[in-house]
């Protein structure tokens, strides 16, 4: 009862977002030519869907309201982001400019553009490295229980299991590449800024970044192939509590990957 509960919840929270989006738009359908005029364009067509989480990061309910990959998708235009989109552009950007205009940072929100890169990498150790380790284990003796109950009436369950079994492999070595070998050369040029100590902390980024893409491609099709985690009808409380985790799984990756590529390895990269 409680995972229906919370798949209940999450249902609705996404339809509120798309709800307040379209009633932004509303508003400016109706507004003056001189109103709209007068408004604060922070984002336009041209700017990039990862700079705009970096900048205003509850940018990111918007974005997942709309199916916008802002991770490994953050270096495409948001007009690139919504071609292939139902979602009018102008829509997008009129609510994006809305809410940002509206948004105060509050003491308690971290503007990680302004941190220093070891708060940014304790950060991404004890919240999202720290969430991988203890969910990727946790779950997948679940994920293979669902597969050996119900696999031989639904065989799509076999792809799921080889594909997270898969994405377990890949982010279980790739956080202990980060923690034991990247990160401590990020963390010794910001103690000793030397162009050596730059050349060192960058040199793996680019391969951190495409990893960070395959383990993006693996969640998509997780999404896709289990109809946006959404479990069949009858299915048993454990079928549904997967669907869930992975859903939460996915959800944690978007904000890991995007402080990663859009903030920290961005930053190191302008230097």
């Amino acid at each position: 009862m409680q995972e229906i509960r919370n798949k209940v919840l999450t249902t609705i929270v996404s339809r509120i977002t798309l709800s307040l989006f379209h009633l932004r738009y509303a508003e400016f359908v109706n507004k003056s030519e001189s109103e709209v005029t007068g408004m604060n364009t922070q984002f336009t067509s041209e700017s990039r869907v990862g700079d705009a989480v970096a900048v205003f990061p509850k940018a990111s309910d918007l974005f997942k309201a709309n199916r916008i990959d802002f991770c490994c998708g953050g270096n495409k235009t948001i007009e690139e982001a919504t071609k292939d989109k139902s979602v009018s552009i102008n829509e997008l950007l009129f609510t994006l400019n809305s809410l940002y205009s509206q948004y105060t940072a509050s003491e308690n929100e971290q503007n990680w553009n302004e941190a220093s890169f070891s708060a940014i990498i304790d950060h991404i150790v004890h919240t999202h490295h720290s969430y991988l380790n203890e969910e990727l284990p946790q779950l997948s003796p679940y994920v293979t229980k669902v597969f050996r109950v119900h696999g031989q009436h639904q065989s799509h369950l076999a792809l799921v299991h080889s594909l997270y079994h898969h994405l377990k492999t890949e982010l279980e070595q790739h956080t202990i590449k980060e923690e034991v070998s990247i990160f401590p050369l990020i963390m010794e040029y910001e103690q000793n800024p030397t162009p050596e100590n730059l050349a060192k902390a960058t040199a793996a980024l680019d391969e951190l970044e495409s990893e960070h893409d395959q383990a993006g491609s693996i969640i998509k099709q997780l999404r896709e192939i289990t109809f946006d985690f959404t479990p069949p009808e009858g299915a048993c409380r454990t079928y549904q509590m997967v669907y869930k985790r992975l859903e939460e799984l996915e959800s944690d990756l978007f904000q890991h990957v995007h402080l990663e590529n859009n903030i920290l390895f961005k930053r190191l990269s302008a230097l």
